[in-house]
């Protein structure tokens, strides 16, 4: 992670976690913002059916929350992403 050590330094001096807990927690908030759109839906879906929502329910959430991932892919229909988890 050489090209995040000042990021690292920063997070050390200025929260209480060591030098090997910031690069940890980089790491994970690199990973979350990496997942690609299709992971994302497919994570998303299985989470909040787990929380009792139906299907159009959950795809209204996922839609809604799309625009708001870091790198926002192209807006995708609600069909679209009913594809993402069916097929």
């Amino acid at each position: 992670m050489a090209a995040y050590d000042d990021l690292l330094l920063h997070l050390s001096r200025t929260t209480s976690l060591s030098p090997g807990e910031a690069a940890r927690v980089v790491a994970d908030v690199l990973a979350y913002f990496a997942e690609p759109a299709e992971e994302f839906v497919r994570r998303r879906h299985a989470e909040l059916r787990t929380r009792g929502l139906t299907n159009d329910q959950i795809f209204e959430h996922v839609a809604a929350e799309l625009p708001q991932r870091r790198f926002a892919p192209p807006e995708l229909s609600l069909r679209q992403l009913r594809r993402i988890v069916y097929g």
